[in-house]
């Protein structure tokens, strides 16, 4: 267990053979078949996994209820993951028929069996079903902080929040879960941990921040030799909207997916695809990704974004009526959330599929519920939206603002894609699109630029050096190099020499 937590595979599996070559009793039997299918779910994250697990839990059930219970819920972990590409009897609805059969917890329910019940409602009956339970989850955990013994339970957990729409928890979640992987030195957890927290960066506009991290999770994937797509790195990719560097990290990491069986990596391709055409305009290729996108058995919040960019492409592309079938499921789905995330979205949505002084409410709620949760992606696309739809209306001067709002957000975020979709729309009504400036750091490496944003954020040597398998004598070296390069003197200075963004919006 331990080498397991600590990302050591071969010698994980190494000491269960040998374990194995021992006369071991039944249940001795079963952990060892647990732990080989949590060892294969956290190397490969495939589609083997979710079924070996089901076995092996089930297998523990007779000896130690409370064990088959977190296999069970690594086991709905695992059926997240492997999505589409499940293998027979691991596939989402075998997963929840399974938890849903097993014994009830004795006593009173812990946040974990909250857990466990709200995933298998969402695999079996779906958001509507399950919303309820889950936030009763997210509660909980939030009010009872988890142990490093909870650890293989955060991931879930940090996910639970943006299937449910609720970037506040998200984000105080997708933290201790960060930190706790740190601090327990969980290197099988930590890519999961980072690529979760890249994301509420990400649907902030921080992508700066996100970068970091997913240069973090890299070191750590390449230092355990697991397998794992880079969901940081694809959604990044899509959002700054630069189409070839954007298509060759998403085609390298659709095969790498595929071949290893890890079906969300799918959907979240898909939705970063429809993210990307979306925001070049290319409403076509983001309605054929949307459409993959929200294909998906787990009911993930990658699939319900994908229902928001199938609803956009659709609408742009004269597919009117598969909008509103879509925009129909999507308002389900906010309707039991009630966040203003969740709600300033489905008012966006909506807003595509009507006219007159319904789409111009919508339009207006969108941008005023969306400013409220601190989502700037998402309001810098209401504000283009409603910008495309005055200039459509005839109304050229009220559209200059909206479409100079949203190219200024869109620019100061680095989304150029939906900057320069903006600035053609802005340019049509007569408008002139702010310049931009960019503080350049071409000078540093890409290491470099790390380790100086880590010294910046306040980490001492030694703590850099652990995060990135450095010793504290080569993170000194390295940050010498950074002070010559951007031409300071000490770490102090690193805060106005190394930004959050590097990018600059000023007055044309």
């Amino acid at each position: 267990e331990a080498s397991l937590q600590a990302g050591a595979f071969d010698a994980s599996l190494g000491l269960l053979a040998a374990a194995e070559a021992a006369p071991l009793d039944a249940f001795s039997q079963a952990r060892v078949e647990l732990l080989r299918a949590q060892v294969a779910f956290a190397s490969r994250r495939g589609s083997a996994a979710p079924a070996m697990l089901l076995r092996a839990a089930k297998r523990t059930e007779p000896f130690d209820a409370q064990l088959a219970r977190s296999g069970y819920v690594q086991a709905l972990s695992a059926a997240m993951f492997a999505g589409r590409l499940a293998s027979p009897g691991g596939g989402a609805r075998d997963v929840a028929q399974v938890v849903k059969a097993a014994p009830a917890a004795t006593g009173s329910a812990n946040a974990g069996d909250v857990l466990l019940d709200g995933w298998a409602a969402l695999f079996a009956d779906g958001c509507a079903a399950a919303t309820p339970v889950l936030r009763e989850a997210l509660g909980r955990f939030e009010a009872a902080p988890a142990t490093a013994e909870q650890l293989h339970l955060l991931w879930l957990v940090t996910i639970t929040a943006p299937v449910v729409w609720d970037s506040e928890r998200w984000e105080v979640l997708s933290r201790l879960h960060v930190e706790l992987a740190r601090s327990s030195g969980a290197l099988s957890e930590l890519p999961i941990a980072l690529n979760a927290r890249i994301y509420i960066h990400l649907f902030r506009g921080e992508l700066e921040t996100a970068d970091a991290l997913i240069e973090e999770a890299q070191v750590v994937t390449e230092a355990t030799g697991a397998g794992l797509t880079p969901w940081g790195a694809v959604a990044l990719a899509a959002l700054r909207g630069r189409e070839r560097d954007a298509a060759a990290i998403i085609d390298a990491a659709a095969a790498d997916a595929t071949r290893r069986g890890e079906g969300i990596g799918l959907t979240v391709i898909a939705w970063a695809r429809a993210n990307l055409y979306n925001g070049l305009g290319l409403h076509d290729r983001a309605l054929d990704a949307a459409r993959e996108a929200i294909d998906c058995p787990t009911n993930s919040a990658a699939a319900a974004w994908g229902m928001s960019e199938l609803i956009e492409a659709a609408a742009g592309s004269g597919e009117r009526a598969e909008a509103a079938e879509v925009a129909e499921r999507f308002a389900e789905i906010a309707a039991v959330a009630r966040t203003d995330w969740a709600l300033g979205v489905h008012a966006r949505s909506s807003a595509l599929l009507s006219t007159g002084l319904t789409a111009e409410r919508l339009y207006r709620d969108a941008v005023d519920r969306l400013g409220r949760c601190g989502m700037r992606v998402d309001l810098a696309r209401a504000h283009l939206l409603y910008g495309e739809w005055l200039h459509q209306d005839g109304r050229r001067a009220d559209a200059r603002g909206e479409l100079r709002a949203a190219h200024d957000q869109f620019t100061a975020i680095g989304m150029e894609g939906f900057a320069e979709r903006a600035r053609k729309g802005l340019v049509a009504t007569g408008g002139k699109a702010s310049s931009r400036t960019t503080v350049t750091r071409d000078e540093l490496t890409a290491h470099e630029r790390q380790i100086a944003r880590l010294a910046r954020d306040g980490l001492s040597n030694p703590e850099i050096g652990a995060r990135l398998f450095l010793s504290p004598r080569t993170v000194e070296w390295h940050l010498r190099n950074v002070f010559t390069k951007l031409g300071i003197r000490s770490r102090r200075e690193l805060s106005g020499a190394l930004p959050d963004s590097d990018v600059h919006v000023v007055a044309a």
